[in-house]
């Protein structure tokens, strides 16, 4: 994608401008958000209007003009050219999605760790998602595993009723439950020793929720799968540094713990997965 960018703007910007250029842009359904540095905003239009006319089926461009924040993990946009709409349909992995990007958090960086972590799911797995968004890992999975439970907590309702939509135009709504609040409560509240399996795609919040998800798994144990921002370095080291962070409330305990990076989201900074299996 980085290649792609500077390939599109070559024409339009200089080669010291082209330095500046970020590594990539996402596209969610028919929209664009790319982000720009601060010295190439004055360009900020002719760039969007490049996009616009060399990117297919793109219909918006939009810059993203804050960082995810926030309980919703929500980000500021800015128009800059195309259709003036936040509200588009993704498809991924023979599945269609409906969202608002201004409303509710989505990322198809993750596509591959999706399929990956669907392909670990066995027949008759209990997965919960404690941070599921529009449904998208839930989704996928039933879509995968057709005999899965898949329960998809979001604490932002918006993002719950996509969930829900979302669950039905992909005709998995049998096996896939949304429940709108916060995953530390609902599990607390109605599922409690339930999962063979439990995500938490939130790395800003995973350590802290962390006890909840071991909380959720079944007595005989499952796995867990942590998603952490990090400094780039091995992942022996991130294993090391990651245990001693770790709160367990339970009896069960850690047969093996793997570590992977998902993808890098900042200079030197990665988003890894720690898949942590625990039994009794």
């Amino acid at each position: 994608m980085g290649r792609l960018i500077k390939e599109i703007l070559a024409d339009v910007l200089t080669t010291e401008e082209l330095k500046d250029v970020v590594s990539g842009f996402d596209i969610i359904g028919d929209i664009a958000v790319i982000k720009i540095p601060d010295t190439l905003l004055p360009k900020k239009g002719l760039i969007a209007q490049t996009l616009l006319k060399n990117v297919k089926n793109v219909k918006a461009v939009f810059r993203q003009a804050s960082p995810i924040s926030g309980e919703y993990r929500l980000m500021e946009l800015e128009h800059l050219a195309g259709e003036n709409r936040t509200y588009t349909e993704h498809k991924e992995s023979g599945c269609r999605f409906i969202l608002d990007i201004q409303k509710a958090y989505f990322s198809p960086r993750l596509s591959g760790e999706r399929l990956r972590i669907a392909s670990l799911v066995k027949d008759n797995e209990v997965v919960v998602n404690m941070f599921a968004g529009i449904g998208t890992f839930s989704i996928i999975i039933a879509k995968q595993v057709k005999t899965s439970l898949n329960y998809a907590i979001d604490v932002n309702p918006y993002a719950y009723e996509m969930t829900l939509r979302n669950a039905f135009i992909n005709k998995v709504d049998d096996r896939v439950i949304a429940l709108l609040g916060d995953a530390g409560r609902t599990i607390e509240n109605r599922l409690l020793s339930s999962a063979d399996r439990v995500l938490m795609p939130f790395p800003e919040r995973a350590l802290d929720y962390f006890p909840y998800a071991v909380r959720a798994l079944k007595a005989d144990g499952g796995t867990v799968h942590l998603y952490l921002h990090v400094k780039s370095k091995p992942v022996s080291e991130v294993i090391d540094e990651t245990l001693p962070k770790l709160s367990n409330p339970t009896k069960l305990k850690i047969d093996s713990i793997n570590c992977k990076v998902v993808r890098e989201v900042g200079p030197r900074i990665d988003q890894v997965v720690l898949d942590i299996e625990f039994a009794s």
